[in-house]
């Protein structure tokens, strides 16, 4: 683990420099004009920004085609095109990136992040671009599970991916004795369909993309445990905050905000994660089975 984990920083740190000294300049160091559009305009630079490349539906490999996906990428892809910026993908493990990009080894971070007061004393946040609340998730025949107060009534064991506000909850309401801890969102879900837990504490925006091609797996039971927002991750006083803010929020005006998230959040949804790539080279070294070779 601890190799994995040089390699993946190795690797992040050489794509941030490659990113870095080529012809483009950083779209954190540009001077910010505005363009035709009446949005900010960025010249062409580049901006570099940290996906996961393993949680649905925000950001993975499809196995089939190898290519990049998810909403991260539409959205920002998008945002390029309306403020003339180039993005660059970082592939970086969920545990630390929020760290890494108030260190300033990101101009951003994607991933679908909780915006908390705790999370906003180290980097800024752009505004919300969706409103979620965090739901129990049950394999499809669990009939004893049906709220967060069965959990706390019952001896069950809870999976969620650690570093989330999803494990933060869980462990204040249900104590660390219920609460297993998994690498990634996937395991954790695995975990409940296959009996190793009884539940899972999730963001319904995931749990909800999760479902599309896995309704006779899993199920939501219960209400809405919390009320938050997702947003955007920078280093603290980034210029690019609001940059990407006007965009959001000429996305939002022009309809195309609300396209994305009915491709992503929605039952509709069909990618699992049996369809994703789990070897490629884009993502996180740690994520990566022991005998896969990229």
């Amino acid at each position: 683990m601890k190799n994995k984990k040089t390699l993946i920083l190795i690797f992040a740190l050489a794509l941030v420099a490659t990113a870095c000294s080529g012809t483009a300049t950083p779209c954190d160091e540009v001077d910010i004009a505005t363009g035709d559009n009446g949005l900010p305009d960025l010249g062409g630079c580049e901006f570099t920004f940290a996906v996961e490349n393993a949680y649905l539906p925000f950001n993975y490999i499809d196995a089939e085609t190898g290519e990049a996906a998810g909403w991260d990428y539409d959205v920002f892809n998008h945002m390029g095109e309306l403020m003339n910026f180039t993005p660059v993908y970082v592939p970086t493990a969920w545990d630390g990136m929020i760290q890494a990009t108030a260190d300033g080894q990101f101009m951003i971070a994607g991933d679908g992040i909780t915006i908390t007061a705790e999370r906003d004393e180290i980097v800024d946040f752009s505004q919300g671009y969706i409103n979620l609340a965090q739901k129990v998730l049950v394999a499809a025949d669990n009939a004893m599970v049906m709220s967060i107060d069965d959990l706390k009534a019952g001896d069950y064991t809870v999976a969620v991916q650690k570093g989330t506000t999803n494990y933060e909850y869980a462990v204040a309401e249900l104590g660390e004795d219920k609460v297993k801890a998994f690498d990634t969102f996937d395991f954790a879900i695995a975990a409940v369909i296959s009996g190793d837990a009884d539940a899972s504490l999730v963001d319904e925006t995931a749990g909800l993309g999760y479902m599309g091609a896995n309704k006779d797996k899993v199920k939501l039971v219960g209400g809405d445990l919390t009320s938050e927002q997702l947003g955007f991750a920078f280093p603290n006083g980034s210029q690019l905050v609001d940059v990407v803010n006007q965009g959001l929020t000429a996305m939002i005006e022009s309809g195309k905000l609300g396209e994305i998230n009915a491709k992503f959040f929605s039952p509709s949804f069909s990618v699992t994660y049996d369809d994703i790539a789990e070897c490629d080279e884009n993502i996180p070294a740690e994520y990566l089975p022991e005998d896969c070779e990229v």
